[in-house]
């Protein structure tokens, strides 16, 4: 599939892919940044933002639509850079297409299977009623029960269209639910390696990377780097973008 996609800038092509829930969106900040010295595109995955849905959620399909949408956009090969489930989509994309990735960066994930915390996510957004004339306070506190931190809960709302009547989610959420065990999981192509130059960063107060993950990250990834981002935890490049830029910009420029 070719992901509804937003590009910003001119120079080596650079691929931002968003994790769960979110959108190409999520990266406006760090794209803005970026663009002056690279050609930054921010895909939506499928079942996300502006993309379309499909029951297939297994990491070789979306790294096949990232391919896909490279291909749209006359790119032979980039730069990739994943963060949450989109690091999984983006490693994914380098063990089974490694022509097509220059280097690759994953942002707060490791290669492992999670705990299914965020299921209950997804059963609290199928569970909202979308009412007409439902407003944005009243969603939010519809899912304050389930769902206590009042930044989680404005971040998903981010994929309600209040514009229609009644709102409806942009996300996938059927197909999402359904596949909650495959994004959960990662399980590498038998034997596969990518060589190229690839850096794993990790939110300073974030627990998604740990010191056990290493080794599985060198298994796969042979000329991996490690960098923390300070005072920032899982969503490290928004809650400190300018941390998050100091450590990927040199990797970008080799």
């Amino acid at each position: 599939m070719i992901l509804a996609c937003t590009e910003a800038g001119e120079g080596p092509p650079l691929v931002l892919l968003h994790g769960l829930f979110g959108a190409g969106q999520n990266w406006g900040a760090i794209r803005k940044a970026l663009a002056p010295r690279f050609r930054v595109l921010t895909p939506d995955l499928r079942n996300h933002g502006a993309s379309p849905h499909a029951e297939d959620m297994s990491y070789a399909a979306m790294a096949a639509d990232v391919a896909e949408t490279l291909d749209a956009a006359g790119i032979p090969r980039a730069a990739v850079l994943g963060h949450s489930m989109g690091g999984k989509v983006a490693m994914t994309l380098a063990l089974t297409r490694p022509d097509r990735v220059e280097r690759l960066v994953v942002a707060d994930i490791a290669p492992v299977r999670y705990r299914p915390t965020l299921r209950a996510y997804v059963a609290a957004m199928r569970a909202l009623p979308l009412t007409p004339g439902l407003a944005r306070k009243e969603a939010d506190a519809a899912l304050a029960a389930t769902i206590p931190e009042a930044g989680i809960r404005a971040f998903l709302l981010q994929s309600l269209r209040f514009e229609t009547d009644p709102p409806s989610w942009r996300l996938g959420l059927a197909e999402i639910g359904e596949a909650m065990p495959a994004i959960e999981d990662f399980s590498p192509p038998p034997g596969a390696a990518y060589g190229g130059p690839t850096l794993v960063m990790a939110g300073g107060r974030s627990p998604y990377i740990r010191e056990e993950h290493h080794a599985a990250f060198r298994a796969l990834f042979p000329r991996v780097a490690f960098a923390t981002v300070p005072d920032a935890g899982h969503w490290l490049h928004a809650e400190n973008p300018g941390g998050f830029l100091a450590a990927l910009e040199p990797f970008l420029e080799g």
